[in-house]
């Protein structure tokens, strides 16, 4: 049985952090990668020995490379890779948000999750097997109304893991999405109350998701679970899913 050694971006806290906890509950060895190296280090420690905690921004090629030949260095093969790391940005009607504050929020999300995956996928080819997990969400889908340039990066994520499904599919890499319903995560803590509440009125279940039943999906979209299914986006939404 083949090691498994994960890359998770955004590891430090929330949905990433509850990753790499259940990745670790099945054996695999985490290389958690998030901005703050406190935060990233305590987050890997909480995981017990074997797992790392890196420095890196995912909008730098340079900074994920390193990391990635870091935990290569230190773990073996990265054949694990869940792209977690993101912001919401403004929550704004979509002609007041500066043009800055959408390209940053299209540099993380979108290019934080294009980066990690071209620095990983030729190692994960090489070796035959690789799974890719990217975080999306339903604003990819349904387009959330004052989250433009979030909804926009998302779509971009989907469009992103279909294509990469694509163009793996005989390489033994799978790559799926999950489009998560809003999650009750410290990022979601400064989203304003009116637009949360906004959010939780659209999910049947009339709660929010907790990140660990996130967690599990992760868990086995990056196992030999799942053999048949890439390019795929699948929903956690309490329900919110209408295609």
């Amino acid at each position: 049985m083949r090691t498994r050694v994960a890359f998770v971006t955004g590891g430090a806290r929330g949905l990433g952090y509850e990753c790499a906890r259940r990745l670790a509950a099945d054996g695999v060895l985490c290389a958690m990668v998030d901005l703050n190296a406190e935060q990233v280090a305590r987050a890997a420690g909480d995981l017990g020995p074997g797992h790392l905690g890196l420095v890196a921004d995912v909008t730098r090629e340079d900074q994920v490379r390193a990391a990635h030949a870091q935990a290569t260095s230190r773990l073996g093969p990265v054949n694990v890779l869940v792209n977690s790391a993101g912001i919401v940005g403004a929550a704004r009607p979509a002609w007041e948000v500066s043009t800055d504050e959408i390209r940053k929020v299209m540099d993380v999300n979108v290019m934080g999750t294009f980066i990690p995956c071209a620095v990983a996928i030729p190692a994960m080819i090489q070796a035959g097997w690789g799974r890719i997990v990217n975080i999306a969400s339903m604003a990819g889908k349904d387009g959330n109304a004052n989250l433009a340039a979030y909804s926009a990066s998302k779509g971009a994520v989907i469009a992103l893991t279909k294509s990469l499904g694509k163009e793996l599919a005989t390489r033994g890499v799978l790559v799926n999405a999950i489009a998560p319903a809003v999650i009750e995560t410290e990022m979601n803590k400064a989203t304003p109350p009116d637009v949360l509440a906004a959010l939780v009125s659209k999910i049947p279940m009339n709660r929010l998701g907790r990140p660990h039943e996130v967690a599990e999906l992760v868990a086995f979209l990056a196992s030999d679970r799942v053999s048949f299914s890439t390019g795929a986006v699948y929903d956690i939404s309490g329900g919110r899913a209408t295609y």
